[in-house]
Protein backbone atom coordinates (compact mmCIF):
# COMPACT_ATOMS: atom_id res chain seq x y z
CA UNK A 1 0.00 0.00 0.00
CA UNK A 2 1.68 3.26 -1.38
CA UNK A 3 1.42 5.78 1.90
CA UNK A 4 2.16 9.28 1.01
CA UNK A 5 2.02 12.14 3.77
CA UNK A 6 0.81 15.99 4.45
CA UNK A 7 2.56 17.32 6.75
CA UNK A 8 1.05 21.38 7.52
CA UNK A 9 3.47 23.42 8.94
CA UNK A 10 2.16 27.12 7.53
CA UNK A 11 0.81 28.81 11.20
CA UNK A 12 2.01 31.31 12.53
CA UNK A 13 2.20 30.48 16.24
CA UNK A 14 0.89 33.55 17.09
CA UNK A 15 0.24 32.46 20.65
CA UNK A 16 3.37 31.18 21.27
CA UNK A 17 4.78 34.93 20.44
CA UNK A 18 5.32 34.01 16.75
CA UNK A 19 7.35 31.37 15.97
CA UNK A 20 7.38 28.12 13.89
CA UNK A 21 6.26 25.37 15.41
CA UNK A 22 7.56 22.97 13.00
CA UNK A 23 10.92 24.61 14.16
CA UNK A 24 10.39 23.76 18.02
CA UNK A 25 13.01 21.38 19.53
CA UNK A 26 12.63 18.12 21.34
CA UNK A 27 16.25 16.57 22.92
CA UNK A 28 17.63 18.78 20.46
CA UNK A 29 16.18 17.86 17.11
CA UNK A 30 13.08 20.22 15.71
CA UNK A 31 9.55 18.51 15.48
CA UNK A 32 9.64 18.59 12.14
CA UNK A 33 12.91 16.96 11.94
CA UNK A 34 11.73 14.69 14.57
CA UNK A 35 8.96 13.49 12.45
CA UNK A 36 10.94 13.34 8.78
CA UNK A 37 13.45 10.70 10.39
CA UNK A 38 10.44 8.41 12.50
CA UNK A 39 8.08 7.42 9.52
CA UNK A 40 10.90 6.75 7.36
CA UNK A 41 10.13 3.42 8.16
CA UNK A 42 6.84 3.30 6.99
CA UNK A 43 8.69 4.30 3.13
CA UNK A 44 6.59 6.57 2.44
CA UNK A 45 6.90 7.30 -1.56
CA UNK A 46 6.16 11.22 -0.81
CA UNK A 47 6.25 13.71 1.66
CA UNK A 48 5.12 17.01 1.29
CA UNK A 49 5.08 19.66 3.68
CA UNK A 50 3.34 22.95 3.46
CA UNK A 51 4.97 26.16 4.54
CA UNK A 52 3.50 29.04 5.31
CA UNK A 53 4.50 31.92 7.61
CA UNK A 54 7.88 30.99 8.40
CA UNK A 55 8.18 29.14 5.08
CA UNK A 56 12.13 30.05 4.68
CA UNK A 57 12.70 28.79 7.50
CA UNK A 58 11.17 25.69 7.10
CA UNK A 59 12.25 25.22 3.88
CA UNK A 60 15.32 25.56 4.93
CA UNK A 61 15.07 22.82 7.41
CA UNK A 62 13.56 20.81 4.52
CA UNK A 63 16.28 20.96 2.48
CA UNK A 64 18.64 19.93 5.04
CA UNK A 65 16.50 16.39 5.78
CA UNK A 66 16.64 15.63 2.45
CA UNK A 67 19.80 14.23 1.70
CA UNK A 68 19.52 11.83 4.64
CA UNK A 69 15.62 11.44 3.19
CA UNK A 70 15.70 7.81 0.76
CA UNK A 71 11.55 9.58 -0.54
CA UNK A 72 10.36 11.90 -2.28
CA UNK A 73 10.63 14.63 0.73
CA UNK A 74 8.97 18.82 -0.87
CA UNK A 75 7.45 21.73 -0.29
CA UNK A 76 4.81 23.97 -1.22
CA UNK A 77 4.19 27.50 0.11
CA UNK A 78 0.62 28.74 1.15
CA UNK A 79 1.13 32.76 -0.06
CA UNK A 80 -2.22 33.22 2.40
CA UNK A 81 -1.25 31.35 5.55
CA UNK A 82 -3.47 34.07 7.22
CA UNK A 83 -6.79 32.31 5.65
CA UNK A 84 -5.97 29.51 7.72
CA UNK A 85 -5.53 25.93 7.95
CA UNK A 86 -8.32 24.89 4.94
CA UNK A 87 -6.27 26.72 2.68
CA UNK A 88 -3.00 25.13 3.52
CA UNK A 89 -5.19 21.67 3.23
CA UNK A 90 -6.45 22.34 0.12
CA UNK A 91 -3.03 23.48 -1.42
CA UNK A 92 -1.48 20.26 -0.65
CA UNK A 93 -4.29 18.50 -1.83
CA UNK A 94 -3.69 19.98 -5.12
CA UNK A 95 0.13 19.56 -5.29
CA UNK A 96 0.59 16.08 -3.97
CA UNK A 97 2.43 14.59 -7.29
CA UNK A 98 2.95 10.99 -6.41
CA UNK A 99 0.46 7.60 -6.94
CA UNK A 100 -0.70 7.22 -3.77
CA UNK A 101 -3.10 4.89 -1.72
CA UNK A 102 -3.18 6.11 1.08
CA UNK A 103 -2.60 10.16 2.36
CA UNK A 104 -2.03 10.99 5.92
CA UNK A 105 -2.65 14.13 7.09
CA UNK A 106 -0.37 15.38 10.11
CA UNK A 107 0.24 18.53 11.55
CA UNK A 108 4.02 19.38 12.59
CA UNK A 109 3.33 20.23 16.21
CA UNK A 110 2.04 17.01 17.55
CA UNK A 111 5.85 15.41 19.47
CA UNK A 112 4.67 12.98 20.27
CA UNK A 113 3.41 11.37 16.68
CA UNK A 114 5.33 9.11 15.01
CA UNK A 115 5.54 5.39 13.36
CA UNK A 116 3.79 3.66 15.93
CA UNK A 117 0.99 6.05 15.89
CA UNK A 118 0.71 6.40 12.09
CA UNK A 119 1.37 1.88 11.41
CA UNK A 120 -2.12 1.86 14.15
CA UNK A 121 -4.39 4.24 11.69
CA UNK A 122 -2.93 2.36 8.99
CA UNK A 123 -3.77 -1.06 10.05
CA UNK A 124 -7.35 0.23 10.81
CA UNK A 125 -7.64 1.32 7.23
CA UNK A 126 -6.77 -2.02 6.22
CA UNK A 127 -9.18 -3.74 8.90
CA UNK A 128 -11.49 -1.25 7.98
CA UNK A 129 -14.55 -2.71 6.12
CA UNK A 130 -16.28 -2.09 2.97
CA UNK A 131 -17.42 1.65 2.29
CA UNK A 132 -14.96 3.20 4.91
CA UNK A 133 -12.16 5.14 3.29
CA UNK A 134 -11.21 7.34 6.19
CA UNK A 135 -9.42 6.44 9.78
CA UNK A 136 -10.06 9.06 12.64
CA UNK A 137 -8.62 8.92 15.67
CA UNK A 138 -10.77 9.80 18.93
CA UNK A 139 -9.14 10.08 21.89
CA UNK A 140 -11.78 10.20 25.13
CA UNK A 141 -14.10 11.40 22.71
CA UNK A 142 -12.17 14.15 20.83
CA UNK A 143 -10.96 14.11 17.08
CA UNK A 144 -7.40 13.68 17.04
CA UNK A 145 -4.62 13.82 14.18
CA UNK A 146 -3.29 12.47 11.88
CA UNK A 147 -5.96 11.66 9.66
CA UNK A 148 -6.18 8.57 6.95
CA UNK A 149 -7.69 9.16 3.81
CA UNK A 150 -8.06 6.30 0.67
CA UNK A 151 -6.80 8.27 -2.50
CA UNK A 152 -11.03 7.81 -3.74
CA UNK A 153 -11.59 9.99 -1.37
CA UNK A 154 -9.11 12.48 -1.90
CA UNK A 155 -9.75 12.53 -5.51
CA UNK A 156 -13.63 13.25 -4.80
CA UNK A 157 -12.47 16.08 -2.56
CA UNK A 158 -10.69 17.40 -5.64
CA UNK A 159 -13.49 17.30 -7.22
CA UNK A 160 -15.56 19.99 -5.80
CA UNK A 161 -14.55 23.58 -5.19
CA UNK A 162 -12.96 24.89 -2.13
CA UNK A 163 -13.68 21.33 -0.12
CA UNK A 164 -11.24 20.51 2.73
CA UNK A 165 -11.49 17.27 4.65
CA UNK A 166 -13.19 18.37 7.43
CA UNK A 167 -16.22 19.51 5.90
CA UNK A 168 -16.16 16.42 3.70
CA UNK A 169 -15.72 13.55 6.58
CA UNK A 170 -19.11 15.76 8.46
CA UNK A 171 -20.95 15.48 5.16
CA UNK A 172 -19.96 11.87 4.51
CA UNK A 173 -19.87 9.95 8.05
CA UNK A 174 -20.21 6.77 6.63
CA UNK A 175 -17.10 7.05 4.83
CA UNK A 176 -15.41 7.29 8.44
CA UNK A 177 -13.98 4.51 10.80
CA UNK A 178 -13.53 5.96 14.31
CA UNK A 179 -10.23 4.57 15.80
CA UNK A 180 -10.70 4.73 19.67
CA UNK A 181 -7.72 5.05 21.69
CA UNK A 182 -6.44 5.94 24.62
CA UNK A 183 -3.33 6.88 23.26
CA UNK A 184 -3.03 10.89 24.29
CA UNK A 185 0.30 11.65 21.26
CA UNK A 186 -3.01 11.80 19.28
CA UNK A 187 -4.48 14.74 20.78
CA UNK A 188 -1.27 16.62 22.29
CA UNK A 189 -0.44 19.86 20.39
CA UNK A 190 1.34 23.16 20.82
CA UNK A 191 -0.55 25.91 21.31
CA UNK A 192 1.02 27.62 23.84
CA UNK A 193 4.38 28.53 26.20
CA UNK A 194 2.82 25.62 28.82
CA UNK A 195 2.50 23.26 26.12
CA UNK A 196 6.56 23.76 25.74
CA UNK A 197 6.94 22.80 28.74
CA UNK A 198 4.13 20.26 29.19
CA UNK A 199 5.88 18.22 26.15
CA UNK A 200 9.70 18.41 26.96
CA UNK A 201 10.13 20.91 24.94
CA UNK A 202 13.37 23.05 24.33
CA UNK A 203 12.63 26.56 25.40
CA UNK A 204 12.34 28.76 22.61
CA UNK A 205 15.34 30.76 22.46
Amino acid sequence: MRLAILLLAAGEGSRLGGFPKALLKKEGDTLLKRFITSVQSLQPIETLVVTGFYSAEVEQEVQSLKSACPYSLSTVKNLMPESGQPSSVRLGLESLQSDYDVLIIALCDQPNISSPEIEALVLQFKQAGSGKEIVLPMVHEKRGNPVLFSRRVIDQILLIPGMVCRPFMDQHPELVKTFVSNNPAYLMDVDSQADIQKLGLDPIK
